[in-house]
């Protein structure tokens, strides 16, 4: 249903509220670098800095700007099941294609209130679903048998693995087969994870690298696995330096120095460190970025 270069895009601010024509003019860089989705209010996007209607208006915006030329899967995750209702079937009217649906944070519940949660949203929104498992941001780990339980769910299509374990998304790909499809959460694995079996990646660097992103996507389903890994490596180093502080600071702080939006992010995440962003600047001048 979705596959390829994915991009987590980034939410753009100026002077504390949404800079909705910053978006659109984003959105449109994405598209003219071949990006074959789109995710606004992930964790890229800081959904849990939105406040209720800009979250809503966020989706609005990226629906009405992409215009049916790509499709537009909206993060409305929640570790309140009603609230993830309510965000989705928002979304669904809207416009989006999909939804992104990250685990519960801070609730903390066991694999059978995972299984409930999902199960719970997939029964009541009749859209496209894609599970979202990243227990470094939220400390809890949906585990492989937990999504081959859910992956009988019409309504449940794939799942955003940012693990970083190759072993888990193997796991998920044995015990699912093609019921559920998988996409790599992490860009710097997305070559190997593909090797595995995904059908692509939900993004951090495509926000500045959208074509190398699709690049290596389309060259793997082309067949041609020399230029796929040669990206993969290539693009090895940035990818890592997404990750220099909390994502979305340094691909925000990266997005402002090519003059793309403010690196404005919102408490209680702050401007990245003069030291790091002198790190970055230099490695993004090595790929000729500025």
């Amino acid at each position: 249903m979705f596959k390829g270069s994915i991009v987590a895009i980034v939410t753009p601010f100026k002077n504390g509220a949404v800079d909705y024509e910053k978006l659109r003019e984003l959105v449109e860089f994405q598209i003219e670098g071949g990006t074959d989705a789109i995710v606004p209010c992930g964790t890229t996007g800081e959904s849990s800095t939105l406040d209720y209607d800009e979250h809503i208006l966020v989706i609005k915006t990226v629906v009405e700007q992409v215009n049916g030329r790509v499709p537009v899967i909206a993060g409305t995750g929640s570790n309140s099941t009603a609230e993830a209702i309510e965000l989705s079937q928002k979304a669904k009217d809207a416009g989006a294609d999909g939804v992104l649906l990250v685990t519960p944070y801070y609730n903390k519940p066991t694999q059978e209130g995972l299984f409930r949660h999902y199960t719970a949203i997939a029964d009541a929104v009749e859209i496209p679903q894609i599970l979202y498992n990243v227990p470094g941001r939220t400390g809890v780990n949906l585990l492989p048998e937990t999504v081959a339980r859910l992956s009988f769910h019409k309504n449940i299509v794939a799942i955003k693995e940012a693990t970083g374990s190759l072993q888990q998304a193997s796991e998920i790909l044995a015990l699912c087969g093609d019921r559920i499809d998988v996409f790599s959460g992490d860009d710097f694995i997305t070559f190997p994870m593909m090797a595995c079996g995904a059908k692509g990646v939900i993004s951090v660097l495509a926000n500045i690298m959208p074509k190398s992103v699709g690049d290596l996507t389309d060259a793997f389903f082309a067949g041609d696995l020399e230029t796929a890994r040669r990206i993969h490596l290539e693009t090895l180093k940035i990818s890592n330096a997404m990750f220099m502080e909390s994502n979305p600071v340094p691909v925000k702080s990266a997005l402002g120095l090519m003059g793309k939006c403010s690196d404005e992010v919102r408490l209680p995440l702050c401007p990245m460190s003069d030291a790091n962003k002198a790190k970055l600047a230099g490695i993004m001048k090595e790929y000729n970025l500025i």
